[in-house]
């Protein structure tokens, strides 16, 4: 005779299993927010120099880059990818920018002069993205993993930013009579602030609210997070896997290209070698602002959080006056800690 669980029992079970998806819930939303306000906290009983308004104004104008490529590569992660090219191409695309917009040049034999900045800044995101969509276009096309793809990308990409600035930074000493400086309003960019606010904080916010947009309301972010969640399902609902693997990386290297552009106003110039590490950083940010390694699960906002903790972490070890060496130590016990708790916390969710 077939017994039948008491409904109290029942109850609780159920009860106890909403409560723990409850949990995981808050603890993914915000969890990274407690852990950068918590950090923040403890950074300013440790230093009193930590809550300035120039040092805050200084961590977010220095995030700003970072917190860009982590906006572009959480696409990418999402669709259970990842992107070892973001940081050579924003340095690629700032260095074309910075070349056509300060340095006459010759086509087909002839002579052009420097480029109208808006139209040589539109140039350098147009390579960008074109990058961002051939690594998409090798990975869909062939299956070649995504590591594989973008760490071959990465470095020609740097190879290619070599040649386009003669392996100097733009504008150098070996610029010609006829070349200009960079404009005003992109070095105002990078360094300027609006009402106390850095410029390109509100840039990398701007950005945040149209990817944040575009993943929560239009049918290319339901595609991207379906891929990543499950990709045979989202092939057999009729989601296009291969177009919108193509379409997540093209958005990376817009990002990368719109950081690298920013990154060349705070700069005062531009370089083949800008940005080297980057990419790991954005990776890093993405992972401890909660979205999921493998996809399907997570938010540019939560990035952009990410970015803010590791650029936090960085500024309090540097007033702390901690050793480089030892900093980089941090740094990555951080990041090992927090997908290592966020791996925990799925695997029991999934019990």
């Amino acid at each position: 005779m077939a017994t039948t669980e008491p409904s109290s029992d029942k109850a609780a079970r159920y009860s106890g299993t909403t409560r723990k998806d409850t949990l995981n819930r808050w603890l993914t939303r915000s969890g990274p927010l407690l852990a950068l306000l918590a950090m923040c906290l403890i950074l300013s009983l440790v230093s009193p120099f930590f809550f300035t308004t120039d040092n805050i104004t200084n961590i977010t104008r220095q995030t700003a880059f970072v917190a860009l490529l982590a906006i572009g590569q959480t696409f990418v992660i999402l669709t259970g990818g990842i992107d070892l090219s973001v940081a050579a191409i924003a340095a690629l695309s700032a260095c074309v920018a910075a070349v056509l917009m300060t340095q006459p040049i010759e086509l087909f034999g002839i002579g052009l002069g420097p480029f109208p900045p808006v139209l040589a800044m539109l140039i350098g995101v147009l390579v960008g993205v074109m990058a961002g969509a051939f690594n998409g276009i090798i990975i869909a096309r062939f299956g070649v993993p995504d590591f594989i793809v973008t760490l071959g990308t990465m470095t020609i990409l740097r190879g290619l930013a070599l040649l386009v600035t003669g392996g100097f930074p733009v504008p150098s000493f070996r610029a010609g009579p006829d070349a200009v400086p960079l404009p005003d309003f992109l070095i105002w960019a990078g360094t300027g602030s609006i009402f106390g606010i850095p410029v390109a904080a509100l840039i990398a916010l701007l950005v945040m609210a149209i990817a944040w947009w575009v993943l929560r309301y239009t049918a290319f972010g339901r595609a991207t997070f379906a891929v990543g969640g499950n990709r045979q399902a989202a092939r057999i609902a009729g989601i296009k896997v291969g177009q919108t693997k193509v379409l997540v990386y093209a958005v990376s290297g817009l990002c990368a290209a719109i950081a690298g552009i920013v990154m060349v106003g705070r700069l005062s110039s531009a370089n083949a070698l800008m940005g080297e590490g980057d990419e790991l950083r954005s990776i890093a940010s993405v992972v401890v602002g909660g979205t999921h390694l493998f996809g399907g699960q997570g938010g540019v906002v939560g990035s952009v959080i990410g970015a803010l903790i590791i650029g936090v972490l960085g500024n309090g070890l540097n007033l702390l006056d901690v050793s480089p060496f030892w900093q980089r130590i941090a740094q990555g016990a951080v990041i090992i800690l927090v997908v290592v708790l966020d791996y925990w916390r799925r695997s029991d969710s999934q019990k």
